[in-house]
């Protein structure tokens, strides 16, 4: 173990999509606004800002127009990557009227799940991306993948390693950069990571996987190290570990940028990431929030400062 690591890592921070559209608390777009610069500022480069979906069923989301809008004019936008979630037509008409250069589409290796979360089966999630991405390629946008649930459902528990392929080929297909792994409720161990990715490695280059590990059981990082070890260097992450899944009873937020960061560097692998501006931006970000972290290493860091 620890003999194949790599000199340098990639993080996509989830946090100002992912983890704040599960926050109980809504935000202003100024406020998700000054987080994103405190990220940016950090050494942050990929960054998901928000997603085009019905503010109706997720409110959180409800300011993606005025939030893609003020950050497409800061200095950084030209040099940062800002996938924004888009989950059907309607979404992506919104995200051509803004100028947006990256959409991520999204489905999971669960039917019942994708039921539960876009209303869908997995075959129709594929049917209902076919416009989507027709329209990314012909406007020169960017495509990232999500597969959820490649770990466990918590509805029908383990899911199939035939469908995770099967979805890996699609996306591949529709011309995605990059698919992101993910193990949605946190149950994930690092002997089935090492299981599965083995099991895809004929499938997909592994440059471009990225993996997005919940943290519900404390086994995120070990995940982190197992993925390490099979040449994986994509993470997502959320700064101070926000989020959630609404469809797993005490599934914590994803793993804590802090905490992932923390690791890489330790063990003398670089991320570009300045720690004490991350960890500053994700004290702004709970303030507002009013909430305590589950990162280790932020908490550390908020009661010694440094």
């Amino acid at each position: 173990m620890l003999s194949n690591l790599p000199k340098s890592a990639r993080i996509i921070e989830v946090g100002p999509r992912d983890g704040l559209q599960n926050e109980a608390t809504i935000l202003s777009w100024k406020e998700k606004l000054q987080f994103i610069d405190m990220l940016v500022a950090a050494g942050l480069k990929s960054i998901e800002i928000t997603s085009f979906v019905r503010s109706s069923k997720i409110p959180q989301m409800g300011d993606a127009k005025e939030l893609f809008e003020a950050v497409s004019k800061k200095d950084y936008f030209s040099s940062i990557s800002t996938p924004c979630l888009v989950p059907n037509m309607k979404g992506m008409e919104n995200a051509l009227a803004l100028g947006v250069k990256e959409i991520a589409i999204f489905t999971s290796t669960s039917n019942t799940f994708n039921q539960k979360n876009i209303n869908a089966t997995i075959e129709e999630s594929i049917e209902r991306f076919e416009p989507v991405v027709k329209a990314a390629t012909q406007n020169g946008i960017k495509i990232r993948g999500y597969v959820s649930t490649v770990f466990g459902c918590p509805y029908e528990g383990e899911t199939s390693i035939e469908t995770l392929k099967f979805l890996l080929k699609k996306l591949q297909e529709f011309g995605c950069y990059e698919v992101s792994l993910g193990d949605t409720i946190g149950v994930a161990n690092p002997l089935q990571t090492k299981k599965i990715l083995e099991q895809i490695q004929d499938e997909i280059e592994f440059d471009k996987v990225a993996m997005h590990f919940h943290d519900t059981r404390g086994m995120a990082l070990a995940n982190i190290l197992s993925s390490l070890e099979m040449g994986i260097t994509n993470f997502d992450s959320s700064a101070g570990g926000l989020g959630g899944c609404p469809y797993a009873v005490g599934s914590s937020g994803n793993v804590a940028t802090e905490d992932v960061v923390y690791l890489l560097h330790s063990m003398g692998i670089e991320t570009g990431i300045d720690m004490k501006k991350l960890s500053q931006a994700s004290e702004l970000i709970l303030g507002k929030l009013k909430k305590q972290s589950p990162s280790k290493f932020l908490n550390t860091y908020l009661v010694s400062g440094k």
